[in-house]
């Protein structure tokens, strides 16, 4: 770990973006999704981690290329979160699509696709989808980034749990006996950068956005 955590003044647009003293904010466009893998994944026993160089976002509004590098990490590339701003097209209003980072990720190492998930609550197939996505890309080698919005409630640990936070952040593991999942998140809320969440919780944050997997 390099760098210590952001002092977060507060959050408030849907674009992925931790509002610092100063910084704009925007709002998110939509975007078509591309077909799901549905081969079943191999079945696994006990956690599964990926070795990731984790890194807090540099500015309130990177979590978009700090998720995308600290992903690119497990795949033996070391890219600047400057570097990837660039390449994803992140603003001070964030990074405005999963879409983006799909694009990205997939022109350094192929595999990824955009996986939308835009009901909320999730259906039963877009559950299943997602953990599929989680086992099969963990099992190969290749993290997930997911596009969240966590409100009040609902929230990963840390969280300012009077605010509805849009944010970026990096599936890196899971565990099929109890079906948790292995979270990088860049933001570093109250210094939470790796921990575990249920699968369920997780799948309750992507909505209405979406992952590349």
């Amino acid at each position: 770990m390099r760098r210590g955590a952001l002092t977060v003044a507060i959050v408030a647009a849907t674009t992925g973006l931790l509002a610092l003293p100063g910084a704009a904010t925007a709002t998110t466009a939509g975007a078509g999704a591309t077909s799901a893998a549905t081969a079943a994944p191999a079945p696994r026993q006990g956690p599964i981690s990926l070795n990731v160089d984790y890194q807090v976002q540099e500015t309130g509004y990177w979590c978009g290329p700090a998720a995308t590098r600290i992903a690119l990490s497990a795949r033996g590339i070391f890219l600047s979160q400057a570097d990837l701003a660039a390449q994803l097209g992140t603003h001070t209003g964030g990074t405005d699509h999963i879409g983006q980072v799909t694009n990205v990720l997939g022109g350094h190492v192929g595999w990824y696709e955009t996986k939308e998930m835009p009901n909320d609550p999730p259906t039963p197939a877009q559950k299943d989808l997602l953990w599929n996505d989680i086992v099969t890309d963990i099992n190969a080698g290749f993290p997930l980034v997911a596009n969240i919005v966590a409100p009040p409630g609902n929230q990963p640990p840390g969280y300012p749990p009077d605010q509805t936070i849009y944010h970026y952040f990096t599936v890196i593991g899971y565990n099929p006996d109890d079906r948790m999942v292995q979270i990088a998140d860049p933001a570093s809320f109250s210094g939470n950068q790796i921990y575990w969440l249920s699968f369920d919780h997780l799948a309750s944050l992507i909505p209405p956005k979406g992952y590349s997997a």
